[in-house]
């Protein structure tokens, strides 16, 4: 599906021509392998018509591999003027590359993507977990989002009840989202390479999504539950209700948040909602 009107040159050429030496204060880490590029962007599924969002995408190296399929359109986010002009560059030779530059956690995306759009990107470290919560709350915007994420983070979106890694990252995505841990990339892969493995999660938003307000009071809930984890709900979630409200959903107040299911915590949720609510 490419349809560059010259060949792009060599990645590395690109790195060396635009002095993109990966910033750490920017969560940088390039990865430079066709192969695996190729990979990454085919866990997002069938593109076909769609209009794929990517974030920092540094010297282009992902960008390359979602040009190789039917995307409709790709449209790259970058905050690093290097990367601006690298990926400005890559542009010139096809019409389905758009580049914005600016901060992707200001930036409104399903303002200025039309639809139907994926979000798909190898995220910087330092921002990936607020980028994510950012698109849950606007999740019926898209079909997918496929990111990577460090191992550790990864781990805790995926993470099923009663383990350490389960927490309010993992209940509101997967409250919101179909999430499968797709691919784990080794630091080696990468240039530079990070202190620690990284990975890719699959998030696909669940046809229908709750309100606003519902959203809101999953979050409060969540917050507090998980906020003091070592507590039992009656009293980490005293502030909410504490065990009145517990007992209302039908949960055991002596358990503790990392034990509930997702399932749980939405219960939870609607009680919450109805005795706010004077019911």
């Amino acid at each position: 599906m490419t349809d560059f009107s010259a060949p792009p040159p060599p990645l590395r050429e690109v790195i060396a021509r635009f002095d993109l030496k990966a910033d750490k204060s920017l969560g940088q880490h390039f990865l430079l392998e066709p192969g695996l590029l190729a990979r990454i962007a085919g866990l997002a599924g069938d593109l076909s018509g769609l209009n794929v969002v990517e974030i920092g995408p540094g010297p282009g190296g992902l960008t390359r591999a979602l040009l190789a399929t039917p995307a409709q359109h790709v449209t790259a986010i970058e905050f690093d003027p290097r990367a601006v002009a690298a990926i400005e560059d890559l542009a010139r030779l096809t019409p389905r590359l758009s580049v914005v530059a600016g901060d992707a956690m200001k930036i409104d995306i399903p303002a200025l993507v039309p639809g139907p759009r994926a979000i798909i990107a190898n995220l910087p470290y330092n921002i990936g977990t607020p980028l994510l919560v950012r698109w849950l709350h606007e999740a019926a915007a898209y079909q997918t989002l496929t990111l990577m994420f460090q191992l550790e983070v990864a781990e805790r979106i995926c993470a099923s009840p009663d383990t350490s890694a389960y927490g309010r990252i993992a209940v509101l995505s997967q409250w919101l989202c179909d999430v499968d841990l797709a691919l784990t990339v080794p630091a080696g892969a990468f240039s530079p390479p990070p202190k620690v493995e990284s990975a890719v999660v699959r998030l696909v938003p669940k046809h229908v999504q709750p309100p606003k307000h519902e959203l809101r009071a999953m979050e409060r809930l969540t917050a507090a539950a998980f906020g003091q984890r070592r507590k039992m709900l009656r009293g980490a979630l005293k502030p909410l209700g504490g065990a009145a409200l517990v007992e209302a959903a039908d949960i055991d107040p002596t358990r503790r948040a990392e034990t509930l299911s997702v399932a749980e915590f939405e219960r939870l949720m609607r009680v919450l909602l109805a005795l706010e609510a004077g019911g």
